[in-house]
């Protein structure tokens, strides 16, 4: 592989079937484009103009109760509905639309406004995963629910309208596209193979040490050899299981800790707060638990500093995703901090 590490090549995604180009030759080229230093946050513990802190007038005029820890609620301007009328449209396979409905929820991870996973202790983001399990439960249980996508969008370069911690959970009718995606891989693998994609790839992530953040017994957390975003990463449980709600306790508190663990270094590796979209991929309803293996994934943009991000523009849109670091480097540089 050490040749690999200095000229371009593609890398497979056995999760999507998607490739990645990678080019290491370009991360040294001079950069004339956006600098964007991050905008200074202070935060106090309680800000009265927010609208997810406790006790505070959301946007569509709802008082948040005066909670104490993690507090969920349905979306004020949902993605998605149930109440969705039913029917769809084709003419000719060119003009195909069919309706979607579902459901959208916040998930606020504390009633403290100043903090976020990586500094919330090991105990406080255990209730969040434990949360996270109980909704996709929950949400699952309805027979209009196909799919359930958990989610945070951390930091304003990732879109997040407001800077109090918290996630989203998106319900769906139908199976998105990246998770149906997976699911294909996911069950191809095991056929073929009689073994899991996931379990098999942490097993061998954690043998080479090339690519490994941090890893124990019930955790493993790397930089997966195909990522496109600069500093991307993958958080698999060790533990075989379709969900978060399927695995044990001993499980969850390790998730907790691998997540506090990343974010932290992710904080520490530029000094700044770091952007990030961060989700679950959970078995959707109705395919196959013993092929499937919950994971999660961090998605951040930034690339040679707090103020330089990577953009998915030209070739990414028009080819195919590349990246200039290897994924090697950024493990590296995550393990260095």
């Amino acid at each position: 592989m050490n040749g690999f590490l200095t000229r371009s090549h593609r890398r497979y995604n056995p999760l999507t079937g998607d490739w990645v180009l990678v080019s290491p030759g370009r991360l040294s080229r001079p950069w004339s484009g956006e600098v964007t230093p991050p905008p200074p946050e202070i935060r106090p513990p309680y800000d009265p103009e927010c609208y997810l802190c406790p006790g505070n007038v959301r946007a569509n005029g709802e008082r948040n109760p005066a909670y104490t820890d993690t507090y969920v609620f349905d979306n004020d301007y949902a993605a998605l509905r149930a109440d969705v009328p039913s029917g769809g449209t084709n003419t000719d396979g060119l003009f195909v639309a069919r309706s979607e409905p579902g459901g959208c929820r916040v998930v606020c991870f504390s009633p403290r406004h100043d903090v976020d996973i990586a500094q919330m202790s090991v105990e406080q983001v255990r209730a969040v995963v434990d949360v996270w399990a109980q909704q996709y439960t929950e949400l699952t249980a309805d027979p209009l629910i196909s799919a359930v996508t958990i989610f945070e969008n951390r930091g304003a370069a990732m879109g997040a309208s407001n800077p109090h911690p918290h996630g989203q959970i998106w319900a769906n009718a139908t199976v998105p596209n990246e998770l149906a995606k997976e699911d294909g891989s996911l069950k191809r693998y095991a056929q073929e193979h009689d073994s899991c994609l996931l379990c098999a790839y942490a097993d061998r992530e954690i043998e080479m040490r090339e690519r490994v953040i941090y890893s124990d017994a019930r955790v493993c957390v790397v930089v997966p050899f195909w990522a496109f975003w600069p500093f991307e990463t993958l958080i698999i449980p060790r533990m075989h299981a379709p969900s978060i709600a399927a695995i044990d306790a001993g499980t969850r508190d390790a998730l907790a800790n691998a997540m506090r663990d990343l974010t932290s270094r992710y904080d520490r590796l530029f000094s700044v707060r770091f952007p990030y979209s961060m989700g679950f991929h959970q078995q959707p309803v109705g395919t196959g638990s013993a092929y499937w293996h919950a994971h999660a994934h961090y998605y951040p943009p930034l690339l040679r500093s707090a103020s330089v991000r990577k953009f998915m523009v030209g070739y990414e849109l028009l080819a195919q995703p590349q990246r200039d670091i290897v994924a090697e480097e950024a493990a590296q540089r995550l393990r260095d901090a």
